[in-house]
């Protein structure tokens, strides 16, 4: 019986651990080089000045060196095809010793040679490689050369010997049965017996220690955030700073509570200095303004302080001139998106439309650096104007091309980059608004509603702003289409959008420190309640105007249960930017809720012809005998059929009588 044994030398231990990498390695790697695919859209960015600029800054803060991936997950591919090089490396180098006995290829003759052949052979190797007649070379051995002449002795007998090569013919060896060796797939110092000790400590700290501890964290840490990835302590802070008549500065104090900013403590960073000289100037513009905002947050802790100090120093344009402070404040710029999304979710949970309009307009000033409640705030937003150039701007200020005018005829550069700014600024037209039921001409209590808004872009520089602000009416009035009706089949909340449409991937923000992309949230609103009727939903790549386009819009659906009574319910639909500032529209919608018997009597009896059987019928029968109801035969098809039998009984009878 074979003897069986590990084998020792761990080969199969590689072979399996690049196996095993391989088949990790592939799929994350390509992940890594895969784009989104591309959409028929086009996009196009503010090409003014200071946005260029600003694009050309956020790069360089973006651009890391090549030992500091952006993506943990480029780190570990990096990190794992290194493993894998040095392992098929080590694996190239292994010299195998399982090769299949072949006593021809130790001798050095081939297969088909004669007996007497091979004795002579042999003759000749035993006279050069006898232990007795062999020189030793420098670094050579009698013991190697021993076991060299063994083996051409074996090889030799196992052709010439008859009980050998019985051996050799059955178990394909001269000495007959060998030990087969059997792989782990474990390196051998695993296996070792003196190296116990540490893979057990090994294998104690991986399942026991590191293994645990690793579901717990993931555990306990998903529970510690909430869905929309913010802590649970801060979305405590934000509902209970939250009220139904929430103003912009009482957001920014809510924001300020988040827990994540007391990460951000700089007591020990040389920009320290600069921080304190940030809160004294933010105090002397502000006054007592700042100092009730500052009450929000307590003294020792530090990192939420900081954190307000950076927001206001953005809203006011202060320069700041440390390095570390820079990239510490666009760290906090960067995460007010998310924050203000999740406060934004906790007021529509509790249908305030207050604290809804005042985390969206928060995001718009927070966009353009323009502190809450700045007069004349929309022209605060156009490049290259401050506050002392406001004033001026207000005195032109009927329009934003019109500023752009005025600046180009005194020579001023920054009426061409107020000119750019406003061929891509994000004015949005709401193109058409109304409530539709699949299937049905009207609304019935308890319906499922789809509230269908078309929208496009129509900036006030742009050349077919004109033409597309006449042809509103005409898009209003136009007919539900048959693609309109396929899309609220459609299970997507956005119609696709039309080819070689262009849309704004980058808004005029030359201060946020990211490309900013705009988006809009759609608000169904009742303003006699202060009530959100259904939550917002945000939208974004809405496609700018083209009168060459047949359906110049892009449809969006917002779905909801009816009222479950009938009535008028006059409520209003609102549009609010998150990018641009005085940029939101709104019109008065009308839900008209009506019950069934407003179809009318002949629309009900086309219903009723449609859905009930014939009474002459089989399933007419059925019904009827179920007591269900069944569509009678017409009154003068009867009378004619009755009249005819009649006729026919009165012209039997007279056919007997005379016969009789």
């Amino acid at each position: 019986m074979a003897a069986y044994e590990y084998d020792q030398t761990g080969v199969l231990g590689y072979y399996f651990s690049l196996t095993f990498l391989f088949i990790f390695l592939v799929p994350f790697t390509l992940s890594l080089f895969n784009s989104t695919p591309q959409s028929t859209c086009t996009t196009t960015a503010c090409e003014c000045g200071p946005c260029t600029q600003q694009r050309k800054t956020n790069e360089l803060r973006e651009r890391r060196p090549w030992y500091k991936p952006r993506s943990r997950r480029a780190m570990w591919v990096i990190i794992g095809w290194i493993v894998f090089g040095v392992l098929a490396y080590t694996v190239s180098n292994i010299r195998l010793d399982n090769k299949v006995y072949d006593p021809f290829e130790i001798l050095g003759i081939s297969s088909g040679i004669s007996e007497k052949d091979i004795k002579s052979h042999y003759k000749k190797l035993s006279k050069k490689f006898h232990p007795d007649k062999v020189k030793l070379a420098v670094n050579q051995t009698m013991e190697e050369v021993s076991a060299y002449f063994v083996e051409l002795t074996k090889a030799y007998k196992a052709l010439t010997d008859e009980t050998i090569r019985k051996n050799y013919q059955e178990y394909g060896h001269p000495d007959g049965r060998q030990e087969v060796m059997m792989g782990i797939a474990l390196p051998a110092w695993i296996v070792s017996a003196q190296n116990n000790v540490w893979v057990l400590a090994a294998y104690g700290i991986v399942f026991g220690g590191a293994l645990p501890a690793l579901v717990y964290n993931w555990w306990f840490g998903s529970r510690s955030k909430t869905k929309d990835g913010i802590d649970n302590d801060t979305a405590k802070a934000f509902f209970l700073a939250m009220t139904e008549t929430t103003e912009m500065t009482d957001v920014v104090c809510a924001l300020a509570q988040a827990r994540e900013w007391l990460r951000l403590d700089s007591k020990k960073s040389p920009a320290a200095e600069e921080l304190k000289t940030l809160e004294l100037l933010i105090e002397e513009r502000l006054g007592d303004k700042w100092r009730e905002v500052r009450k929000t947050t307590k003294d020792h802790e530090t990192g939420q302080l900081h954190a307000l100090v950076l927001l206001y120093a953005y809203l006011l344009r202060l320069s700041i001139k440390d390095a570390s402070l820079q990239a510490l404040q666009a760290r906090v710029l960067l995460h007010t998106p998310s924050f203000l999304n999740a406060y934004l979710n906790i007021s529509a949970a509790r249908g305030w439309l207050a604290p809804v309009f005042s985390a969206i307009h928060l995001q718009t000033y927070l966009a353009q650096a323009v502190l809450p409640d700045t007069a004349h705030a929309k022209y605060a937003q156009l490049p290259g104007i401050d506050q002392e150039s406001l004033q001026e701007v207000v005195l032109h200020a009927k329009d934003i091309t019109e500023v752009a005018k005025t600046f180009e005829s005194k020579g001023d550069v920054r009426g061409d980059d107020i000119k750019k700014a406003a061929s891509r600024w994000g004015r949005l037209e709401l193109v058409d608004a109304s409530f539709r039921v699949i299937g049905e001409r009207i609304v019935t209590p308890s319906a499922l509603i789809h509230l269908v808004i078309k929208l496009r872009i129509s900036p006030p520089a742009s050349t077919d702003h004109t033409n597309g602000a006449a042809k509103r009416d005409e898009a209003s009035e136009a007919p539900f289409t048959k693609q309109d009706e396929a899309f609220l089949t459609d299970p997507k909340d956005a119609e696709d959008l039309p080819e070689n449409a262009i849309s704004l991937s980058a808004a005029h923000a030359p201060h946020w420190p990211s490309n900013r992309k705009p988006s809009w949230w759609i608000i169904l609103a009742d303003m006699r309640m202060n009530h959100a009727v259904i939550p917002p939903m945000r939208i974004t790549d809405v496609p700018f105007s083209d009168p060459s386009r047949p359906r110049n819009f892009r449809t969006y659906k917002m779905k909801f249960n009816g009222p479950q009574g009938t009535g008028v319910f006059p409520w209003r639909l609102v549009v609010l930017s998150d990018t641009f500032i005085g940029e939101d529209v709104s019109r008065d919608i009308t839900l008209k809720v009506e019950d069934v018997s407003a179809l009318g009597v002949d629309a009900q009896g086309a219903e009723d012809d449609i859905s009930d059987p014939e009474e002459d019928s089989l399933a007419g029968q059925m019904a009827a005998m179920r007591g269900g109801p069944v569509k009678r035969r017409p009154v003068d098809e009867s009378d004619d059929e009755s009249t005819t039998d009649d006729g026919d009984k009165d012209k039997d009878s007279s056919s007997d009588s005379d016969s009789d």
